[in-house]
């Protein structure tokens, strides 16, 4: 894409973190913004933090594991704007490890984090398509390039994202589409992501108060805090946007070191030692 003045983007997650300066970045670019957000009161402090801003956007509460959710979200696009341009899958929650993980959990950081990016582009593909321009980010993760214990259902979502882009990708090229469609895949960076088991159902009572939970919750808060600011992801994105580019790698460094890793023990070497305090900064 070439042009963002008057044009529409949408942004799940929008109300906090990466989705919020997204929005911003977005905004700063003369898009005009449907934000999705599961919290009520945040997405509604976004929305009008954004308006105040200059910005001509709406709010939408979805929850976009429910895809009647993400289906309101492109209605009121479509009501509110007449089109979508820019799609921005990026809703997603923590995880824990898969030792001992209740089923629960599984479905809980599955269904926001896979299938938020699968209804995502269910509801929103066929429209890019149709006008034959337009461009989906799928928000991934480093932990989508590489396996890291006790973060596995947390990495199984983000590796089903990656591969599902990528599939995306050649679908798109295979017929010609002038639509495109990058993966972001950050490490640390300035949310709230340690805090997203907020937004847990009662179901995960008991798991969220555990002594596993309760430290890979104050690990990644600890991680988060330490990282790069939002704004710089958002730039990213944007950049990428524009330049029709496929991986959107922030700390390029830890990805490529991750992903030679990877090679090296396929190639018969022994496991990546991770160093998680590697993907705070770029």
């Amino acid at each position: 894409m070439e042009q963002f003045e008057d044009r529409v983007a949408v942004v799940t997650g929008g109300a906090s973190g990466i989705g919020r300066a997204l929005a911003e970045r977005f905004a700063a670019a003369g898009m005009r913004l449907v934000v999705a957000d599961v919290e009520e009161r945040a997405l509604a402090a976004a929305v009008a933090a954004l308006e105040e801003a200059g910005a001509t956007a709406i709010g939408v509460p979805a929850d976009v594991a429910v895809a009647a959710d993400v289906d309101r979200v492109r209605d009121r696009a479509l009501e509110a704007f007449g089109a979508v341009h820019v799609v921005c899958n990026n809703a997603g929650v923590g995880g824990g490890s898969i030792v001992g993980a209740p089923l629960e959990l599984w479905e809980w950081v599955l269904g926001v984090n896979l299938y938020g990016v699968v209804h995502g582009v269910h509801t929103f593909l066929p429209l890019l398509l149709e006008q034959d321009e337009g461009h989906v980010v799928n928000t991934a993760s480093l932990a989508g390039l590489g396996g890291v214990g006790g973060l596995g259902i947390y990495c199984t979502s983000k590796f089903a994202v990656v591969g599902l882009s990528e599939s995306l990708h050649h679908d798109l090229a295979a017929r010609g589409s002038n639509v495109g469609v990058s993966v972001l895949c950050p490490g640390f960076v300035q949310t709230e992501i340690g805090r997203s088991d907020r937004n847990a159902p009662s179901s995960l009572r008991d798991w969220v108060g555990s002594p596993d939970a309760v430290a890979t919750r104050e690990m990644a808060a600890a991680l988060a805090a330490a990282g790069i600011p939002s704004s710089v992801v958002a730039d990213a994105v944007f950049d990428a946007i524009v330049e029709r580019r496929f991986f959107i790698v922030p700390h390029e460094h830890v990805a490529l070191a991750t992903t030679r890793a990877r090679l090296e023990w396929m190639q018969g070497g022994g496991p990546p030692e991770l160093d998680a305090t590697r993907a705070v900064q770029p």
